[in-house]
This record gives structure tokens, C-alpha cells and sequence, in this order.
């Protein structure tokens, strides 16, 4: 087994979790991808991958191998590209939080897609916080500021968080005038947990407040909730790229626009080294755009 072949192995392995998941996709035993795990971490002289019963763990040594790793092969796949003719090869793997991702994300990667038929993805629409290197991801989408690291990141626009309701409901109860008024307002929360939630506001100073909500109805999905006051059960806070069509089209009105929290970032992350060409840097050029016009009212 030469280095490069191991290399493939151990990016496979690392991207779908497994040793045997890494030898399916590769076509390969779970043998060979454990021979290429310990021929790349006796090279390395110290553990890369760390084994346990349910995933692979990438030692911060193994990230740094990792990325040198990946960007080798997507220098190979862009030369054999470039020597065939073909066009773009490869497959990208991104992420995005649930809701966004399937209204906003999706419909853009499948336009490349189409565009690009040598290019394969793998999309993980997921509510939380992706570890890029370890988990084998090239890009995400972020709904929320980057912190320091050596991750770059490109600004798509920001997205509001916003109350609103039904006109069938605000007829029957009128509308809040200040956060406080929401006491006595059926409230439709997003923690099924418990029946109080903290919601935030701005201040007119500019500074940021929280008022403890009664929430008459929670559910543990922002689809469902806002199902339910469309069907004027009551108040809702969302953010804006969730409700935008029905704001539009006057099923559900804004509330206390005045009062709203400063709004979130979104933003598409990446390693730069792993972006520097092949067909991450053209999902990354073609999806930039693309998604800044989406936020474009």
C-alpha cells in the first residue's frame, strides 16, 4: 500500500465515521483501512485516529495531518481533471442548521450539482455545532459570529429574530405594544421542557434585555410552532428566513420590530488550505453569491 492509497483510506474512514464506513466507500476491507491508519500514524510517529465503539476521534495531530492529506488529493483529482478534460470532480461535504439548510441551502447546492455532474455531496442538515476538521466536513453554514481560529470565514448577510402572529389572533387579542404586554398573550415556545422561556430584546438605549415568557403551548420544532400561529394559536419568535414568505404574504404580521435583538451573522466557513482550488473553491465561489441574494429583499 503506498501513501497515497493509505491517505484516501484514512479520509474515507474519517468522513464516515468508521473504519468499516471508510472501507465501504472506498471499496476496500476494514483491514486494509486499519493497515493504512497504522502505516500513516507509524510515518507520523504518534496516534492520528483514536478508535471507539461508536466513531473515530482525530487527535489534533491527526487534524493537522488531515487537512495536508485531503489538500494533496484534491490537488491530484484537480490535475487528473485538468489532464482529461472532464471537468470538476470530487465530493463535497457541507453543513447547515436543519431549517436553513433546507430552505435556503439545498436548492443551491443542487444547482451546482446540475451544472457539475463529475462533483458528488453530502449534505448534514444539523442544529448544532460542527467540528469541520474532525468530523470530515470542507464547509458549513453558520448562523451566528465566528470565534478565533483557523477557520475563514465569508459573510452572506444576517438573519432576524422576530415575534409574530396570525392576523386571526391578534383580531381576537390585539397586538403587544411592549415586551411586557406578552405576559398576557398565548405564547408559542420552542422548549418543550418547561413552560417559561427567556426572550430577548433590545432596548432603546441599544442595550439587550430578557423577559421570562409564559408559553402556553412548546413544541421541540419551529416548523410545528409555526404551523400553530398560522393557525392562531398564538405568538411566536422565530428568526426572519423561517417566516419570510408568510410575512409577505400577510398570513402572519411582525410584532415589535422596534424591540428586536440585534440580528445573527450567517456565514460560510471553510479551512483555507482545503479551498484553494478543485471543486470546493468552485462550490465556494458559486454558492457565495448565490446565498448573499437570497438576503437581498
Amino acid at each position: 500500500m503506498d501513501r497515497l492509497d493509505a491517505m484516501a483510506l484514512c479520509v474515507a474512514a474519517v468522513e464516515e465515521g468508521s473504519l468499516a464506513g471508510g472501507a465501504r466507500r472506498c471499496g476496500r476491507s476494514p483491514a486494509a483501512v486499519t493497515r493504512a491508519v497504522a502505516m500513516l500514524e507509524r510515518l507520523a510517529g504518534e496516534p492520528l485516529l483514536l478508535r471507539s465503539t461508536r466513531r473515530l476521534h482525530v487527535t489534533p495531530s491527526g487534524e493537522r495531518h488531515l487537512a495536508v492529506w485531503r489538500d494533496v488529493l484534491a490537488q491530484l483529482r484537480g490535475i487528473a481533471s485538468d489532464q482529461t478534460g472532464d471537468g470538476l470532480s470530487g465530493r463535497i461535504v457541507l453543513t447547515a442548521p436543519e431549517l436553513f439548510g433546507r430552505l435556503k441551502v439545498m436548492p443551491v447546492v443542487e444547482t451546482f450539482l446540475t451544472e457539475h455532474p463529475g462533483v458528488s455531496a453530502r449534505v448534514l442538515l444539523l442544529n448544532r455545532l460542527v467540528d469541520l476538521i474532525g468530523e470530515g466536513v470542507d464547509v458549513a453554514v453558520r448562523l451566528a459570529p465566528l470565534p478565533d481560529s483557523t477557520l475563514h470565514a465569508v459573510r452572506l448577510g444576517e438573519v432576524r429574530t422576530l415575534l409574530c402572529a396570525a392576523p386571526d389572533y391578534l383580531g381576537r387579542r390585539g397586538a403587544p405594544a411592549t415586551p411586557a404586554d406578552l405576559e398576557s398573550h398565548a405564547c408559542i415556545g420552542l422548549n418543550a421542557d418547561g413552560d417559561r422561556e427567556l426572550w430577548s430584546f433590545a432596548t432603546p438605549a441599544g442595550r439587550a434585555r430578557s423577559v421570562s415568557v409564559r408559553t402556553r403551548l412548546s413544541v421541540n420544532n419551529a416548523g410545528a410552532a409555526i404551523d400553530a400561529a398560522l393557525r392562531g394559536q398564538g405568538i411566536v419568535r422565530v428568526r426572519s428566513y423561517q417566516v419570510g414568505e408568510h410575512l409577505a404574504r400577510g398570513h402572519l404580521v411582525r410584532l415589535l420590530p422596534e424591540a428586536e435583538p440585534a440580528p445573527t451573522p450567517v456565514q460560510l466557513v471553510f479551512h483555507p488550505e482545503r479551498a484553494r482550488r478543485g471543486a470546493l473553491r468552485a462550490f465556494i465561489d458559486h454558492v457565495t453569491p448565490a446565498l448573499r441574494r437570497s438576503f437581498v429583499a
